[in-house]
């Protein structure tokens, strides 16, 4: 493995083992393989491979265990809480690796192991099809998927791991494997849900589905009726059909003064999408309502203007079964208290087809009507971070009366052990019998695992 210092020619910390490049502290490799969406993560690793294929993965797999060094692997660079960099350790940045093959015929695609959601859609639509991807382009398709995966097909297509045909992954002995169904189906029953906690996946195969176009867009309601939107968005909730995924939450309106949003997006026939996207407006008097036709690229890109690469985040999530009294009144004062113009809440719509899949078949813990309220504080770097992680601290609290056990996997961050013991459910004693026998050392660890079940 060849170093890469900065200046170049400076002294190196490690000698050589294949052709893999490490990248040190100060070279432009290292800042670009450690770059995270959250900037507000100060985890410092001592070194970054970027590979670009499997054999490489092995290389640097096998690097740290003869090195002891701590491994971290960053895919699309959207995790965070900073669990895709370790401190003092070695990054496997899969970055670089943004291959998507579509296979037509059988409606699936092969997408490695740094592609983002994006990547994926704009390699399968012009074919007319598409993946079950989360809400934002600019994630990677990978952890999305290890984790979950809400997104706008989940009542026609399910969570995105459950569209995962098989998994190309790096164990820690640096061996590569191919699992499905036949192929160490425990281990595919773990990645799908418990996250990247049992080796390196560099490559997925996806099935896909046939679509040409979304109904979607946002519309906002002035806030003085957000408790009105909230419960009767909360009644109409149940009588939605699987064609229609809807996001809600809080966000700020063009006075920086919060505003209740809702992100439909319809899947079905136009005709029926329409009649369904006016009974979401006749919910309120809309101040903005920018909804129509478009391809599910341009979906995946609404929300661009609120995720800002490079600023400072902290992220809470609690999992409800509806928007009940208290949940609306929680959610009102959280709107109203924010400290930041540029926080906000999102929260995910679990139904339909997502719903049918019965709880065993996948290690992921809830497979029940329900929503995922993700508490999103955003500040500038320049600005105090303290109040804002309070605020988002306090939601959070506030919610927790009235919310399920655990939370949802892919938003869980440090300090919130509770929820990683009760994220899996019932499924918890056998995704810590798969990890016990993949990764006993514990060298995986990007999504919280219950410590014992």
């Amino acid at each position: 493995m060849t170093i890469d210092t900065y200046p170049p020619n400076s002294p190196a910390t490690a000698g050589p083992i294949s052709a893999t490049r490490v990248h040190l502290p100060g070279s432009p490799a290292f800042d670009a393989g450690t770059r995270l969406w959250n900037g507000a993560v100060t985890r410092r690793p001592a070194a970054v491979v970027r590979p670009t294929s499997c054999s490489e993965v092995q290389s640097a797999l096998r690097y740290a265990a003869d090195t002891g060094i701590p491994v971290a692997v960053r895919g699309g660079g959207h995790d965070w809480a900073g669990r895709a960099l370790a401190t003092g350790g070695l990054v496997i940045d899969l970055s670089l690796m943004r291959r998507v093959e579509v296979d037509v015929a059988s409606q699936t695609a092969f997408v490695s192991g740094g592609s983002t959601a994006a990547d994926v859609v704009a390699a399968t639509e012009p074919f007319g099809l598409v993946p079950a991807t989360g809400t934002y382009g600019g994630v990677g398709m990978v952890g999305l998927t290890l984790g979950g995966g809400y997104g706008p097909l989940n009542g026609i297509a399910g969570l995105a791991l459950d569209n995962v045909v098989a998994f190309e992954v790096v164990l820690r002995d640096g061996t590569t494997t191919i699992v499905d169904e036949r192929h160490e189906p425990d281990l595919f029953w773990a990645l799908r849900g418990g996250g990247g906690n049992f080796g390196v996946v560099t490559g997925m195969r996806l099935r896909l589905h046939a679509l040409d176009s979304v109904i979607s867009g946002f519309v906002g309601f002035p806030w003085e009726q957000a408790e009105q939107i909230f419960r009767r968005y909360d009644v109409l909730n149940p009588t939605m059909p699987d064609e229609l995924t809807v996001q809600i939450g809080v966000l700020s309106g063009p006075d920086c003064q919060p505003i209740v949003f809702m992100a439909p997006a319809w899947s079905g026939a136009p005709a029926t999408g329409v009649t369904w996207i006016e009974r979401l407006k006749r919910l309120g008097t809309p101040v903005v309502a920018e909804v129509g036709e478009m391809p599910y690229s341009a979906m995946l890109g609404l929300f661009d203007p609120y995720v800002i690469d490079g600023r400072h985040y902290e992220l809470r999530t609690r999992t409800v079964r509806s928007l009940g009294g208290d949940v609306i009144q929680t959610l009102l004062r959280a709107g109203e208290s924010r400290t930041s113009a540029l926080s906000g809440i999102a929260i995910h719509h679990f139904h339909g087809a997502a719903t049918r899949v019965p709880l065993g078949d996948t290690a992921f813990g809830i497979r029940s009507d329900h929503f995922v309220v993700e508490i999103v504080a955003a500040w500038d770097p320049s600005d105090n971070e303290s109040r804002h992680r309070g605020w988002a601290d306090t939601v959070y609290s506030e919610l927790g009366p009235y919310s399920l056990d655990g939370g949802y996997p892919n938003l869980i961050g440090p300090g919130q052990a509770a929820q990683a013991d009760s994220a899996y459910g019932p499924n918890a004693g056998r995704l810590l019998a798969v990890k016990r026998r993949y990764d006993p050392g514990n060298v995986f660890s990007a999504t919280p695992l219950p410590s014992s079940a």
